[in-house]
């Protein structure tokens, strides 16, 4: 692994951040896919028996930012904390998943627990590595919730049929199948 200034990957953070902000914003996470090297991979696990993972910034753009987003538009991830490791040229941030509906006392629904995303740069202001990781329990466990209250969006209803169909969705795979794994 690569060692990098601190202040680019500080800028790196910085550019990745307002890109994030410009998404929600828009509801359109897909440009963001511009912020990854050609042969990039982003992934994640699904629990004890799927993973996600895309290869490229086409399958990033599409299936990760895009189908995988599909639905969550008015969800924001607002960043409470940064990690950058110069030496390694790797960075950690911490998120929360917070839905864009609330519940009748008002408070909105977020996923508990811890979310992140583990980013390797490239270099050239382009991210080449990405893992994120979250509780799957809590956020089964809050969908189930916003479904028993009706608080769903159309979208994210599409979503969860879409999940639900038992077919296996693309970028999508038995643990230990993905074409890279999660610690490359």
């Amino acid at each position: 692994m690569a060692a990098f200034a601190y202040d680019e990957l500080e800028e790196m953070v910085q550019r990745w951040l307002d890109a994030n902000r410009r998404a929600q914003e828009a509801g359109d996470w897909r440009p963001m896919a511009e912020m990854y090297t050609e042969d990039a991979t982003y992934g994640w696990n699904i629990g004890p028996n799927e993973e996600f993972m895309a290869v490229g910034r086409d399958e990033i753009r599409d299936v990760a930012l895009g189908l995988e987003m599909g639905g969550l538009d008015g969800w924001t991830y607002p960043y409470q904390k940064v990690l950058i490791d110069p030496n390694q040229g790797e960075v950690i941030g911490l998120w929360k998943q917070i839905a864009d509906a609330s519940r009748p006392d008002g408070s909105p629904y977020v996923i508990a627990g811890l979310g992140g995303s583990w980013f390797r740069y490239g270099g050239n202001w382009k991210w080449s590595w990405q893992r994120d990781f979250f509780d799957v329990g809590n956020a089964t466990a809050l969908f189930i919730e916003m479904i028993k209250a009706d608080a769903l969006s159309d979208g994210m209803r599409r979503r969860m049929e879409r999940a639900a169909s038992g077919e296996l969705l693309p970028g999508h795979y038995p643990l230990g199948k993905a074409p890279a794994d999660l610690w490359d």
